[in-house]
């Protein structure tokens, strides 16, 4: 991390003191238990201890139409909705001063509701950068469109942005990454199984050309804008990297100057262009994947100027697919939602809207959030908690046997470094300069897409805000920032549905928020990419090449480990893409174990509704991937995402855990069991 707040850590450690000494012991009635009515007693716990702990709930609660998925994550986010929604009707109906926080939240409501308004604005919204596309003549016309594109939230052959320099993260940095396919990545353009080439069929013989034709265009001409789009993407996929190979920090740093960046991609003069995307200054970048930029100047010199004409439009539709009228919206949820995620059905339109806004404007709503549904009493709870799992984390680097004592000392720092964002931010985001209206839904859209947009840029060249956080205190996850050193905790993700925080006991809050969350995070410091940064967040060899080896075959034994797990007909879980993810799931448990340990209820080792302690604190961490997944929705996951599903993040960490063993009795024969020389011990 770049530089210490030392006020906040002061106050966390004197909290943790505290919190040692007042550890929450509540007992439960089988009614109230937020684990034992999860339970599936007709599973044993060593055959598939996910079903087991979850499995009860599972056959009570169907995954509902408008879903891929259906879990926990679901039922926080379906009560958090609620509580958006009075926030938000409160704001539509007041008469509120014009820039505050009130008016913008109930005119952005107010339009996304218009239904009617939708309806008949059809793509007007979007006129100004159909006419600036429909009129381009050269290669300079499309790059100006495809930058103004850029600037107003359109995802099209450039992809940039403004982020930490992974050696210097001091400097924010102008970055390029790969982009600009339509399908999720590159795989979807090649693979030949019978699910992806489904999937590919429809894209290209159904969707492209309904989408264009809906655009404005008549059918011959969508046809053939279909066939552009497709060849374009699939030109761009050839350069793109898998997903595996995009975890590679240093693979994906290529520093240069502008002059560099313009021999690497003739055709492209990026002084102009950066100054169309509305940097100032630019002498330097860092180029993730060069490959794809060469890539890129290839294709606009390939393909023809009205065959860039119909990548573009396309890409402006879809990006605002959801805020134009029914029969785009509808479509663009048809391929989206049922195609690639099985969904049967929309969410009401009140929940797209407000999830849409939340996404946009998070943090206005979270101010109000944050003042109604967080007590200061819970935040405590959760300081003293991220104290109790770095000391464990502590304990652990000193016994390791198998790191010298010189990168203990250096690990050591880098953990009393990191610094944790507990429940919302201490300083929030100034939204001054985001205008809001009850003109158009699109139109609001693009207007706090492109302050998003500004907002980033104009980090350049200026001190990183240690303050800022990069999630809402509504969201339902958690992250570790290697370039800041930094674990951001929000609020909702500590949140159980239809229980108070004071009524769940250690053992559980150990398991669900310990170990699964904040064990799991500052473990990401120290996994096969976040080890690879220092205490200061910068890329830097601060390992010995002896113990960096030692922790690179205890790694390729998990990636191993997963990447035999086979989820749904014939697709795998891929190991080298989900490692980093895995070591963060083992490590949050081990540690989330031993702090759990010095707790007054494990001390005790009272049984609730007839569970040992150490039963529960697992059970607890089950209860963090409570939940159920479409076939679509899995086959997706598989392909795009560096997570494995939720079920092997319990059963597949938790075969290498001894305590494992002894708390459910597992024993040789058992599904769970892996044989001693198998499990995997890193941290």
């Amino acid at each position: 991390m770049k530089e210490m707040i030392r006020k906040p850590v002061i106050y966390m450690a004197v909290l943790a003191t505290i919190g040692l000494c007042a550890y929450q012991t509540n007992t439960q009635g089988p009614e109230n238990d937020p684990i034992f009515q999860n339970l599936d007693p007709s599973v044993s716990p060593g055959t598939n201890f996910f079903l087991y702990a979850n499995g009860g709930w599972i056959k009570r609660n169907p995954i509902p139409p408008a879903y891929s998925s259906w879990g926990i994550g679901n039922v926080v986010q379906e009560e958090i909705r609620g509580r958006l929604k009075k926030i938000n009707d409160d704001a539509l109906n007041a008469n509120a001063p014009v820039g505050s926080a009130t008016q913008k939240i109930g005119d952005f409501y107010y339009t996304g509701l218009d239904s009617a308004g939708i309806e008949k604005a059809g793509v007007t919204p979007l006129q100004r950068q159909l006419d600036l596309i429909d009129n381009a003549k050269d290669v300079q016309d499309i790059l100006n469109a495809a930058a103004l594109l850029t600037t107003t939230g359109t995802r099209n052959v450039i992809g940039s942005r403004v982020s930490q320099d992974d050696k210097n993260s001091e400097k924010m940095m102008v970055q390029l990454g790969q982009t600009g396919l339509g399908l999720p990545n590159r795989d979807y353009y090649f693979k030949t199984d019978a699910r992806i080439t489904r999937i590919r069929n429809d894209y290209t013989t159904k969707h492209l050309p309904t989408m264009l034709a809906l655009s404005g265009w008549d059918q011959a001409r969508a046809d053939a804008g279909a066939k552009s789009v497709y060849n374009i993407e699939k030109f761009l996929a050839d350069s793109s990297r898998k997903l595996e190979n995009l975890r590679d920090p240093y693979k994906n740093y290529n520093k240069m100057s502008v002059a560099q960046l313009n021999a690497l991609t003739p055709g492209i003069e990026w002084n102009d262009l950066f100054k169309k995307l509305e940097y100032i200054s630019v002498d330097s970048v860092i180029v993730g994947q060069p490959e794809y930029y060469r890539a890129v100047s290839k294709a606009l010199k390939t393909f023809s100027v009205d065959d860039w004409k119909a990548y573009l439009r396309w890409k402006l539709i879809s990006s605002y697919a959801p805020y134009l009228n029914t029969a785009i919206e509808e479509e663009s949820f048809r391929f989206s939602g049922k195609i690639l995620r099985g969904q049967k059905e929309q969410l009401p339109r009140w929940k797209r809207v407000l999830d849409v806004e939340n996404g946009l404007m998070g943090e206005l709503l979270g101010q109000l959030f944050v003042r109604e549904y967080f007590p200061e009493k819970s935040k405590e709870r959760y300081v003293a908690m991220v104290e109790a799992i770095r000391q464990s984390y502590r304990e652990h680097i000193q016994k390791l046997d198998w790191m010298s004592e010189e990168t203990k000392v250096k690990a050591l720092a880098k953990l009393n470094a990191i610094h944790p964002k507990v429940g919302y931010p201490d300083k929030w985001k100034d939204f001054s300069a985001l205008t809001m209206n009850r003109t158009s839904y699109a139109g609001n859209v693009m207007n706090a897409r492109h302050w998003s947009y500004g907002v980033n840029i104009h980090k350049f060249g200026k001190p990183v805000d240690h303050l800022e956080w990069g999630m809402t205190p509504q969201t339902y996850n958690a992250s570790y920032s290697p370039s800041n050193n930094e674990i951001t905790l929000p609020a909702a993700q500590f949140l159980i549905p239809g229980i108070k925080d004071d009524q769940v006991d250690d053992a559980v809050a150990y398991g669900y928020v310990a170990a699964s969350t904040i064990g799991h995070e500052i473990t990401h410091g120290f996994d096969d990419e976040g080890r690879q940064y220092d205490l200061k967040g910068n890329l830097k060899a601060w390992w010995t090449p002896q113990d960096s080896a030692k922790f690179t075959k205890r790694a390729q034994m998990l990636a191993d480990q997963f990447s035999s797990y086979v989820v749904l007909d014939s697709l795998h879980v891929n190991g080298k893409a989900t490692l980093g993810e895995n070591i963060a799931d083992l490590g949050g448990i081990v540690l989330g174990i031993d702090a759990f340990k010095k707790t007054q209820q494990h001390k005790e080792g009272k049984k609730i509704n007839g569970l040992t302690p150490m039963q529960r604190f697992f059970l607890g961490y089950a209860l963090g991937w409570l939940g159920h997944t479409r076939d679509e929705a899995l086959a997706n996951q598989i392909m795009t995402d560096v997570h494995a599903p939720g079920f092997l993040r319990v059963n597949g960490p938790f075969s290498d855990v001894p305590e494992f063993y002894a708390a459910f009795h597992i024993k040789k024969g058992d599904k769970m069991w892996l044989d001693p020389d198998k499990r995997v011990k890193i941290w």
